[in-house]
């Protein structure tokens, strides 16, 4: 999903970087106002973590690759997307820049496909289901469907530049993270969602604590 810098022509890849910059800020302006001694070692964690996870690459076809994201995991711990776009923009920073992973002028796009798309799409469907599904299965399905319309997205922008015909891009962009999105994305984020809401409730913001009827009877029960 990380999209190279011959992908998208340069004045395409601007547009992107201009979409994505007040997302940017507006993260950068949320870590100000709520990171904290003890929210910072958490959101560092998550990064790094985040960053192991995209090392895993699965090829798909046309010079794309697939991988989980894990913006929709940041956002429901720390209860806001924005926290989704700032991990995941410090991380393809350092993918770019240190590793070569995606490109430089792309990572506008990548930062939107990633970050803002998967993390708003995730955070906020997890908001919507947790009520009535429980925050485990909300979870999973804003995991899941946060990366599959991120991927999408990533697909939409390379047809646009003519990198590859419409169709074929979200047959494989679609159908291989459709898989990752429930075997990976969504699982791990169900999971790992599920283990700090158990042992360690302090760590999530006072939203996601509030959650659903079936989060506060098993944590009080």
């Amino acid at each position: 999903m990380h999209i190279p810098d011959s992908f998208i022509p340069l004045t395409q890849a601007i547009v992107y970087w201009v979409i994505a910059l007040p997302f940017i800020f507006m993260s950068m302006k949320w870590a100000k106002n709520e990171l904290d001694e003890m929210k910072v070692p958490v959101l560092a964690a998550l990064a790094a973590g985040i960053f192991a996870i995209q090392a895993m690459n699965i090829p798909i076809g046309m010079g794309t690759s697939g991988h989980m994201v894990g913006a929709t995991l940041v956002a429901i711990v720390f209860g806001s997307p924005w926290a989704g776009v700032l991990v995941l923009t410090l991380v393809l920073l350092v993918q770019g820049f240190a590793f070569g992973d995606g490109g430089i002028t792309t990572l506008g796009a990548n930062i939107l496909n990633m970050g803002v798309i998967s993390g708003f799409v995730g955070y906020y469907t997890y908001a919507a289901l947790r009520k009535s599904v429980g925050t485990s299965i909300a979870a999973f399905g804003g995991a899941w469907l946060g990366l599959f319309i991120s991927a999408m997205a990533c697909a939409v922008q390379m047809w646009v530049a003519g990198t590859f015909p419409l169709v074929p891009g979200l047959m494989a962009m679609g159908t291989f993270h459709l898989i990752i999105g429930f075997i990976g994305e969504g699982l791990i984020t169900a999971v790992a969602v599920t283990a700090i809401a158990k042992s360690r409730p302090d760590l999530l913001e006072d939203s996601f604590a509030a959650g659903s009827d079936k989060y506060n009877t098993e944590v009080h029960a």
